[in-house]
């Protein structure tokens, strides 16, 4: 079966995303504020780990238009850090949407070297499936996990986190939400990033099952 031509899924896509903006703009009226703790409650010491702020410049804040947001750098001796972002957002219905770090790297300079998958098997027995997503600028690689969490869920698709924030738009009355990003530098090897980025999640996830609102 032959795959539509690029042109066409291009089309195709915008036509979706542009569907989605006009159906969220015209329910853009009385979406309840649902309460959710600071983000900056989460632990600063996070297994070995140990946490410090890092400020995002105000045009930064300004262009990703989040209501709430933490960014870190967690580090221990002689491991690279792992960076933290978790911006949330009270509502999508005004035009303040989560941006996919898909898009968003690549126009920083970051080339893509790798793009799939992983299942991160958490403490209570649940599995979380999660971007797991390669960048290089000139000789320095990252390797890069997110996804998108609230409202019961994590979802690794942009697709389908849109489908579910239509979803819980019509039914619910809903479109909060929260992009949690995780990455680190390759320096060490890729197995032992990809397996560093896993671990943190395990020992997070449980903190940010609380701040973020389900």
């Amino acid at each position: 079966m032959l795959s539509s031509p690029a042109p066409v899924r291009l089309w195709i896509t915008a036509g979706v995303l542009l569907g989605t903006y006009a159906l969220l703009q015209g329910m853009s009226h009385g979406e309840p504020v649902v309460p959710h703790e600071p983000l900056r409650q989460l632990p600063y010491a996070v297994a070995q780990w140990k946490g410090q702020e890092q400020e995002l410049p105000p045009d930064i804040l300004k262009a990703v238009g989040v209501s709430d947001y933490t960014n870190r750098i967690y580090s221990q001796p002689a491991v690279p850090p792992v960076e933290l972002y978790v911006g949330y957002y009270a509502t999508q219905k005004t035009g303040d949407t989560m941006h996919s770090p898909k898009n968003c790297l690549p126009g920083s300079g970051w080339e893509p070297v790798f793009s799939s998958y992983a299942e991160i098997d958490l403490p209570t027995g649940r599995k979380i499936l999660v971007n797991d997503y390669v960048v290089q600028k000139d000789l320095y690689k990252v390797r890069v996990m997110y996804w998108y969490q609230g409202r019961g869920r994590v979802v690794a698709s942009e697709y389908a986190g849109k489908f579910w924030m239509v979803t819980d738009a019509i039914s619910r009355n809903r479109t909060d939400g929260a992009l949690v990003r995780l990455v680190t530098p390759m320096s060490d090897g890729e197995a032992p990033a990809r397996a560093r980025l896993i671990s943190f999640a395990q020992s997070l996830f449980p903190d940010l099952d609380e701040v973020i609102p389900r």
